[in-house]
């Protein structure tokens, strides 16, 4: 049980993600994986769609992190800085407590709503779906006080009315109606539920200087700093171990849940970890999110590299659409395939891998170093969004190439 847990220690990194990505497009390059082959002459043109996505986008190439935040901008207002910057908070950790609360509550709904879902916008008229959308519609509930249990204190999220959110709320507060259906409602609301019930067991994480809620957690980060400093993978492992009971239970090694961890055939090693590719996507999003908080309260952040790319439909599916991975049987696009399939996990494997190539070819393209342009700014300049867009030009509804059945906790 002992060599059990620490191997599901291992699995709960950046680190390991990165290196059984990279396993895994050594495999395919070999032409060795039994769902995709990988097509590495197709890579420039990926790098090209990302390079004139941020051309367009940043022409000054002053890229933001990719985090949450981003999606929080509607028609050039951000709508959370502008509440934020208003609020007369008493000392910084306020402000970064209330901001661990939003990434964190958000972070957990921004798994893929669907096709059809859309989000209207009160104030500005506009109609946002998918990750967009979602942000806005937690914002909203965030900001109206609907995650605390202090009416004098609206944003903030507290672990009691956490627990107690139900399908109702969140249909409401998302307009979900037949007409508008949102892909796995009951899915988000068991994930806030069980948020609010880790968050009110791990007193020793979330409530060192406040009743128990998720934004307890940049107090525990902020007690494992040192000198005033604190690495982003630290700050994922962190993440993994306190909040890795949100999840569903999936695959457990050694009493540990592994999370966005799953099997596929080809990652064979000699200990309990075999087959086993973790991923960490809606983790390591949150961590990126995280990074600005713990920044403006005055913390240096180091090794931002150290975190991968994420797993998630967008950038997986600029590699399908621009030819780098091609399907072994092309019956596959038609198919509808479940999350744990080995052929989502190898794409989603493939996807990390490939996105680290993709951001050597813009930084070669740029004439800049991984200082100047780390990962987590070639995801929002970027990668994201150019898979989006050629998602678009491929499918009007702009679906991703890959028909992936999710219950609303992983894409």
């Amino acid at each position: 049980m002992g060599d059990d847990r620490s191997a599901a220690l291992c699995l709960l990194s950046a680190r390991a993600v990165r290196e059984r990505a990279h396993r895994m497009l050594e495999l395919g390059l070999a032409d060795a994986l039994p769902h995709f082959r990988v097509v590495p002459e197709r890579l420039a043109s990926a790098v090209e769609l990302v390079l004139t996505r941020i051309r367009h986008t940043y022409p000054d190439h002053d890229i933001p992190f990719h985090a949450r935040w981003r999606h929080f901008v509607v028609q050039g207002l951000d709508r959370w800085a502008a509440i934020a910057d208003a609020t007369a908070w008493s000392d910084p950790r306020r402000r970064a407590r209330a901001e661990f609360d939003l990434a964190i509550v958000s972070v957990l709904l921004d798994a893929g709503a669907g096709p059809r879902w859309r989000y209207r916008d009160g104030r500005s008229g506009t109609e946002l779906g998918r990750s967009e959308g979602l942000a806005l519609a937690s914002l909203e509930m965030f900001v109206a006080g609907a995650f605390s249990s202090r009416p004098d204190e609206p944003l903030r999220a507290d672990a009691g009315v956490l627990m107690r959110l139900c399908v109702a709320d969140l249909r409401r507060a998302f307009q979900v109606t037949d007409d508008n259906p949102l892909v796995g409602l009951e899915g988000r609301v068991a994930l806030l539920r069980r948020l609010g019930e880790v968050t009110a067991t791990r007193a020793d994480v979330f409530a060192a200087d406040d009743d128990p809620r998720p934004g307890g957690l940049f107090d525990h980060l902020l007690g494992t700093a040192r000198a005033g400093e604190i690495a982003a993978p630290a700050i994922l492992t962190e993440v993994l171990l306190a909040l890795g009971p949100v999840w569903p239970s999936r695959i457990a090694l050694g009493g540990i849940a592994l999370g966005d961890c799953w099997r596929h055939p080809a990652l064979t090693t000699r200990d309990a970890t075999s087959e086993l590719m973790p991923l960490h996507k809606l983790s390591q999003w949150l961590t990126y999110s995280l990074i600005e908080p713990l920044q403006r309260a005055g913390l240096h952040v180091g090794d931002i590299d150290g975190l991968t790319g994420l797993a998630e439909y967008r950038n997986g599916g600029l590699f399908v659409d621009t030819g780098v991975l091609a399907f072994r049987d092309p019956a596959d696009a038609g198919r509808d395939h479940p999350v744990d399939s080995p052929l989502v996990v190898e794409w989603r494997a493939l996807t990390v891998a490939l996105l680290d190539r993709v951001a050597d070819g813009v930084r070669r393209s740029l004439g800049v170093d991984a200082l100047a342009l780390p990962l987590a700014k070639v995801l929002e300049g970027g990668t994201w969004a150019a898979g989006r867009s050629i998602a678009f030009e491929r499918r009007p509804d702009g679906a991703p190439p890959i028909r992936v059945i999710s219950d609303g906790t992983v894409f």
